[in-house]
């Protein structure tokens, strides 16, 4: 009785101690998602302006612009993944890398190649375990990002889409984030970023519409040139802002189940020790009784 008294009270020190770390990444979580949150909100005026600008642009004239134009033909597209560079965060980083697998799936059985970028050690562990290259990797500061991070993205997918197919170059570029609905709900968004699709702006006139006379100087190749990467800027800058308040709310929701569980368990090895007292008491006081008997029928 003894040693498994030992044994239950050793559990529920460690139940205790992982109760501690739990509750701290919690509360650590707690705080940082008001500032992603206050970050999103901040950034959403933005991306909405640019993108009617390009809305406009691309809506009301006829130039055929790289970014714009459909391809011909499509052999190979990108697909960049958004993961963490920590985990403990549930589902944040699989389900993402489970929709990334899907749309590899899908554009696979349409004949296109499939090149990947990564942002977070989380997907670069998941591509390295499996020995599946990457054309490029970004790592550290997933949960904080920085706008020259995804300045950087965003050159680095440019330039590839700019590049020829045989040329080692790619036709289009999606992206896979995880975008943040709620405290308890995020989910994972697929967007095709290149070529762009325009949907906002495009409604059809009506009869008695009068359709607005745009002037871009110096010309519409000029304007759209310099729109659109700042548009893909903006865009991967939202989807990293998005990952990284849903990043902080699955943290907080997973840190809150593991110390929830951490209560049950203590709360179980209590009992289960209370037991084992008790039973090495009731035989302890057996093993006096019986000696005490003992001596007095001895007596006797």
């Amino acid at each position: 009785m003894g040693a498994q008294l030992r044994v239950y009270r050793q559990k529920i020190k460690s139940a205790q101690t992982t109760k501690k770390i739990t509750r701290a990444m919690e509360l650590i979580s707690a705080s940082r998602i008001q500032k992603a949150q206050a970050r999103v909100a901040a950034s959403t005026p933005y991306s909405r302006a640019i993108t009617r600008a390009v809305s406009a642009v691309a809506t009301y004239s006829n130039v055929e612009h790289v970014l714009t134009t459909e391809p011909a033909r499509v052999d190979r597209a990108a697909v960049l993944i958004f993961a963490s560079d920590r985990g403990l965060a549930g589902a944040f980083s699989s389900q993402v890398l489970r929709e990334a697998e899907e749309l590899s799936e899908l554009l696979r059985s349409q004949g296109k190649d499939v090149v990947y970028f990564l942002v977070g050690r989380k997907a670069v562990a998941y591509f390295g375990f499996r020995r599946r290259a990457s054309e490029r990797i970004w790592t550290g500061g997933t949960d904080q990002p920085q706008f020259e991070t995804a300045k950087d993205i965003g050159d680095a997918l440019l330039e590839s889409f700019l590049r020829d197919s045989e040329d080692g170059g790619v036709d289009e570029i999606h992206i896979v984030y995880n975008r943040f609905v709620s405290m308890v709900t995020q989910v994972p968004e697929v967007v095709r970023l290149l070529p762009l699709e325009v949907v906002e702006g495009v409604e059809e006139p009506g009869e008695q519409t009068i359709l607005p006379l745009y002037e871009f100087e110096p010309d519409v190749e000029s304007v759209l040139d310099g729109l659109l990467p700042v548009y893909i800027e903006s865009r991967l800058f939202n989807a990293m802002l998005q990952s990284a308040a849903s990043e902080h709310a699955s943290r907080q929701k997973a840190m809150k189940s593991a110390s929830d569980n951490a209560d049950k368990l203590i709360t179980d090895y209590t009992r289960l020790s209370n037991n084992a007292r008790q039973s090495e008491i009731t035989q302890q006081i057996s093993e006096i009784v019986g000696g005490a008997d003992a001596l007095s029928s001895a007596k006797k």
